[in-house]
């Protein structure tokens, strides 16, 4: 591009602002939103009325016939003489401020900006409330230059406001007049522009505009691509911002972006259409691409140009699409993350909804399968920190070896393949504990921990509240619903002269707890507070609970290094369980991760989970049965002795409400109260202890669901004098014999 392709224009402030009203002077959307502060808006009139200099503008000589957006809030000019290429913050400042105009903020929200002027001090300020109360200042500069402003009867109309709370002197008048007239001067403050010409094609003035503004703020890959976006696809950049700015705040009309898991940047987004467009994660190539480079004969064509254009078309409106976008969100919340606050890497997440993407819709992956693959994944790699360091690299690789899959079942071999060479024996017992040696806040091994304690199911430390229900960002109070507790508190610590927080902050030294119990412990000494706490509980909820919240034997009277060191290896025990049952068989899996009826009838029956129209009522000969009762008792044992599940009373097996009527229990007390008699009476006390019921409505119906935990130990049920053993196997309930009995208990009861 030649430099005579532009030429110097001066300008005054009254000329601009009026071509800009006229639409002589437009703005293509090659321009980011407004961003300056009030602040910055009001330093530009200061320097103006001290008469310094504020820059050059440059402007395009407009050679097309578009329609061209106007500064400020309104809408459309038709074919303005110039459009603003470099100045647009400073423009839109002068035009707003002096026409009254509402300009767009980031958020896309519209702003009247008011900037006061105080005459005596010849002070500009960022009006607030304060400043438009008081009668030093003019409270909106704005009103110098309307249209039916009079400056003498401005200036009157002052000086009688300000005269009714202070006196105002002969020479305080004549400094008021001064000022006022030097303000309303500013009209004829000069500019100067360059002025390119009309010639120069869309992508020499998105390169112009490129190379200006990366003097200033820092632009990289992804800043070039929305340039180039604007001027040969502002339909896709709208869309890509219109996307972000719903991700804000829930709708309230229909289906948006918003979720509980990241407000994405229009960048972010970008990345995303670029890894499933062109299989890329570095940008610097797809900027050439989309410029219609040939990257091997370095040549432009405007064919190639458009071809790379329909690419990123495509893969955008698969990043965009609602549907995919909360399918993906599943998946957060299948590996056990509740919420942005357990999220490490926005880049995990967007390159993971990348994977997601591609699974979906050039793989052909069955939803269901889908979202356990990538809750696995997601899980391996937060845990990780795989896109952590050198992202983008770590993103090529992935990508790379996803080009050898061929189909759906080699396109997740390859992903559960990357979480095996992750997470080997070795990562479970030395790295992860290793990685736990620390005090970060926002440490991945942390939130990990937490999302495995949420698909462990598991309440928080001395409560029966779920962890999972207490992180639910959907719930705001004054107080978390849970807080961090230092199982060794800050106060007992420094007695002990271990006052650093970094080792007071270590991660292993903390444990979810409910405010108020955080607030009871205060500073006391573990084997002080303890005893209470734990009066709360039966002893096989405590041992549970000791193991879910990896506290060990004794851990109260330890020495604090001791304590550390070994709870660091039984958290990196509860992360490896929450993430083998995420990695058990997938069916399984999910019905653990289903927290709601409807979830568990689209699911449908597994070892996992079990449907049965009614606990004692035989539907076929209208009598109380007790084989119903002992199918139940069947396959609660079966789910204990396996990997736990959910059992649902009220639902036949094709997943159709039958409802609680027919057991004719006179309340749902009497009736959960009942299958505790018989579970108590059949499969021992301890059995209870590792079960959890709760009633639900389903399609009109109450149901019944009781939850299992895998057992510590064999669980048999009394059949007569003789006592039986079953598991599970598949959506049915097996017995076994006396040897099949000794085979299975040794493998999954061995240390017994």
């Amino acid at each position: 591009m030649s430099v005579t392709v532009f030429k110097k224009v001066d300008y005054s402030l009254a000329n601009l602002v009026e071509y800009l009203k006229l639409g002589e002077i437009g703005l293509p959307d090659i321009q980011r939103p407004f961003v300056w502060k009030n602040a910055k808006v009001r330093d530009l009139f200061d320097s103006m009325y001290q008469g310094f200099p504020v820059g050059y503008l440059l402007f395009w000589q407009n050679g097309l016939a578009e329609d061209l957006r106007q500064i400020g809030a309104d809408t459309k000019q038709k074919s303005a003489r110039l459009l603003v290429v470099d100045g647009q913050q400073r423009l839109t400042s002068l035009y707003a401020v002096m026409s009254g105009v509402k300009v767009v903020r980031e958020n896309y929200a519209t702003e009247q900006i008011e900037i006061a002027f105080n005459p005596l001090l010849e002070k500009f300020e960022v009006a607030d409330a304060a400043i438009k109360r008081d009668k030093a200042y003019i409270p909106n500069i704005s009103v110098m230059w309307s249209d039916d402003t009079n400056l003498f009867d401005l200036v009157e109309s002052y000086l009688q406001d300000l005269g009714a709370v202070r006196e105002v002197s002969p020479v305080d008048r004549k400094k008021i007049q001064g000022s006022f007239s030097r303000l309303q001067g500013l009209t004829s403050f000069p500019f100067t522009a360059l002025e390119l010409s009309a010639n120069i094609s869309e992508e020499d003035v998105a390169e112009v505009f490129v190379r200006i503004n990366s003097q200033g703020a820092r632009l990289d890959q992804a800043d070039f691509i929305l340039t180039l976006m604007s001027v040969f696809w502002d339909e896709g950049r709208t869309e890509l911002e219109k996307f972000c700015r719903d991700a804000r705040e829930p709708s309230k009309n229909g289906a948006s972006s918003y979720n509980h898991f990241i407000v994405p940047k229009p960048d972010q987004l970008l990345r995303v259409s670029v890894g499933v467009g062109f299989r890329r994660a570095r940008l610097k190539y797809v900027y050439s691409l989309l410029r219609g480079k040939d990257l091997e004969t370095e040549q432009f064509s405007d064919e190639r140009r458009v071809e790379q254009f329909e690419l990123l078309k495509a893969a955008q409106a698969k990043a965009l699409n609602l549907q995919y976008w909360h399918d993906y969100m599943q998946s957060l919340r299948l590996a056990g993350f509740r919420g942005q606050g357990m999220i490490s890497s926005a880049n995990n997440l967007l390159y993971t909804y990348v994977i997601y993407l591609l699974g979906r819709t050039e793989y052909g992956v069955e939803e269901y399968r889908l979202r356990r693959a990538i809750a696995r994944w997601f899980f391996m790699s937060n845990l990780t920190g795989r896109f952590t360091g050198s992202p983008e690299s770590a993103m090529e690789s992935d990508l790379a070896k996803l080009k050898g899959a061929a189909d759906a079942d080699s396109f997740v071999s390859v992903l559960d393949h990357a979480c095996e060479l992750a997470l080997t024996d070795d990562y479970w017992t030395i790295t992860l504990p290793g990685y736990l040696v620390s005090s970060a806040a926002y440490a991945p091994a942390l939130f990990a921990y937490h999302a495995a304690l949420v698909l462990l199911d598991a309440p928080a430390l001395f409560s029966k509240l779920k962890v999972a229900d207490l992180l639910d960002p959907s719930i705001k109070a004054p107080k978390s619903a849970v807080e961090r507790h230092h199982l060794f508190p800050k106060g007992y610590l420094k007695k002990l002269d271990i006052r650093g927080v970094k080792e007071t902050n270590q991660i292993a030294n903390f444990a979810y707890v409910e405010w108020g119990d955080n607030v009871k412990i205060s500073d006391q000494a573990p084997v002080d507070y303890l005893p209470e706490m734990e009066s709360r509980f039966p002893a096989k909820e405590l041992e549970r609970m000791r193991y879910l919240h990896a506290l060990p034997t004794g851990w109260e009277t330890m020495e604090y290094p001791e304590f550390l060191e070994q709870r660091r290896e039984l958290i990196a025990k509860v992360v490896s369980d929450g993430y083998q049952l995420l990695a058990r068989d997938e069916v399984a899996a999910a019905a653990h991760a289903a927290t709601t009826v409807e979830e568990l009838v689209q699911i449908g029956e597994s070892d996992a989970i079990e449907f049965k129209s009614t606990l004692r009522h035989n539907l076929h000969t209208g009598k109380h049965d007790p084989r119903m009762e002992w199918a139940i008792l069947r396959t609660l044992a079966g789910f204990l002795n396996n990997s736990g599940g959910k059992l649902v009373m009220g639902i036949g097996d094709d997943g159709e409400p039958v409802g609680l009527s027919p057991d004719g229990f006179a309340n749902e007390d009497k009736m959960s109260l009942h299958l505790t008699n018989i579970v108590k009476q059949r499969m021992g006390p301890q059995a209870v202890t590792l079960m959890r019921q709760r009633f639900e409505d389903y399609e009109g119906e109450r149901v019944m669901v009781v939850e299992c935990d895998p057992a510590k130990a064999p669980v048999f049920v009394k059949d007569g004098q003789a006592e039986k053993y079953f598991i599970r196997t598949g959506p049915s309930t097996t017995e076994l014999t006396a040897s099949q009995q000794n085979d299975h208990i040794s493998q999954r009861f061995p240390k017994r």
